[in-house]
């Protein structure tokens, strides 16, 4: 008895450790989320990205359901060890049926059970197997949604970022048409100009606020839907109306290029949500061993030690203990075609989460297809917004030197003003989109977030 009890120690214990080991191991940034976080003085993309690993709740969800099926694993592993249980029992009979029955009046008896599966059909280790491949595909959704995650938070910071220099876009017009405004208030005065100039300029000042009082909402708007996926719920305090010093820029210095056809076959082997579908098929095909090993037979073996006692006018006496062993079997020769419907549902599973992968597949090629599409445009906006910007400041900078020489009339000096605008909010706009494009296609690939790999 005590070495069996020593041996099924050391089962649980190796058993208890590997788990641990492997939790070790995935749960590295498994941290509690801090409610009372404060709104920081500066906040860049990498601290963002760090927030909402620690914060997301999306991200947390499925640490959380990795748990779960680590508790999944850990009870089907216990199928596989031995199981002890401790029973005991304590009666009093009536005089009438002591006399009958039993020379005693009252008897107690205590047992202890061991009992180890010896063949289950297969069902138990296939189970096993399939929790463990379950648990994986856990793993590979966090994976999955760790990178979409990310890519959420990139795509809102940078919508922070382009609200806010389309603030200062709007605010350089502002300033600009009121200096225009004032130049032409000095003509007035001058006699140079007639009043329709003065009003014409005091037109263009009030139709550049609209523009600047929009940019400033879009920039609280940005910074909220950036709160949302970053996981920050600290409302108390300076932390309603708090704004941080956003670091960083949307700039766009180098093109980064991506083979089509290497692209897909990357996305094909690395994207988390195939690799996911994968284990889960592989999951589902133990499934259908687990289904079949209803039909065969199931064999134990038991083993207990029993001590018990009766009592008389003697007292205590007929003493009886001792140990039992022997082998259970079962075998279920006809069931009514149960195991039967469990076998087909199970291959029904399978062959839908195959059909699924294939879905997938395409799916991602699509994914892969439109973002290289989307990186090639982003690129040739940038390239093109460049040029333009150019030309916009040139031309608005020869209109102010022909109207200050009296052959150009204050309309065009206003167009040119427009179009110089016009032209650093398409560049802002390019560069924003060739971030998000660039982003999305690490993300199409399966390529982690280069805060991650970085």
């Amino acid at each position: 008895m005590k070495l069996s009890r020593l041996v099924l120690a050391s089962l649980l214990w190796l058993g208890s450790l590997s788990l641990n080991v492997i939790a070790g191991e995935l749960y590295q940034r498994d941290v509690v989320a801090d409610p009372d976080s404060e709104v920081p003085e500066e906040l860049n993309l990498s601290y963002a990205l760090s927030f909402a690993l620690d914060n997301n709740h999306a991200i947390r969800q499925a640490r959380e359901r990795i748990k779960q099926q680590e508790g999944v694993v850990l009870t089907v592993s216990s199928l596989r060890l031995p199981t002890v249980a401790a029973s005991g029992n304590y009666t009093r009979y009536d005089k009438s049926l002591a006399s009958a029955f039993s020379p005693s009046d009252r008897d107690w008896a205590v047992q202890v059970q061991a009992t180890q599966v010896l063949y289950a059909g297969g069902g138990v280790m296939a189970s096993s197997k399939s929790a463990s491949l379950a648990r994986s595909a856990a793993e590979l959704d966090m994976k999955g949604i760790i990178n979409e995650q990310l890519f959420a938070v990139r795509t809102r910071f940078y919508n922070v970022l382009l609200a806010r220099q389309k603030i200062t876009v709007q605010e350089e017009n502002v300033e600009l048409l009121g200096e225009q405004l004032e130049n032409e208030k000095n003509r007035f005065e001058a006699g140079t100009i007639s009043k329709f100039e003065v009003l014409r300029a005091e037109v263009a000042l009030a139709n550049g606020q609209p523009a600047l009082i929009t940019a400033r909402n879009d920039f609280r708007i940005a910074i909220e839907e950036l709160r949302q996926v970053l996981g920050f719920t600290n409302v108390s305090g300076r932390n309603l109306h708090e704004i941080p010093n956003f670091v960083g820029d949307l700039t766009v210095n180098s093109r980064t290029d991506f083979d089509l056809l290497t692209s897909i076959r990357t996305a094909r082997s690395e994207r988390p949500e195939i690799q996911r579908l994968e284990k889960l098929d592989a999951a589902g095909e133990e499934q259908v061993t687990v289904a079949r090993s209803g039909s065969r037979p199931q064999v134990a073996l038991v083993g207990g030690y029993q001590f018990a006692k009766g009592f008389n006018s003697n007292g205590w006496d007929n003493r009886r203990e001792g140990w039992t062993a022997g082998l259970q079997g079962q075998w279920n020769i006809f069931d009514g075609r149960s195991v039967a419907g469990q076998v087909a549902q199970a291959e029904s599973l399978t062959r839908q989460t195959k059909l699924l992968i294939e879905e997938s597949i395409l799916a991602v090629d699509v994914e892969v297809r439109r973002s290289h599409s989307s990186l090639i445009e982003a690129w040739e906006l940038v390239d093109a917004s460049g040029k333009v910007l150019e030309q916009a400041d040139e031309a608005l900078r020869l209109a102010q030197v022909r109207y200050d020489a009296g052959t150009a009339t204050q309309l065009d000096l206003l167009t040119s003003q427009v179009e110089l605008t016009r032209a650093k909010l398409n560049q802002l706009q390019a560069f924003y989109r060739y971030n998000v494009a660039l982003a999305a296609m690490r993300k199409a690939i399966g390529q982690a977030d280069p805060y991650i790999t970085g």
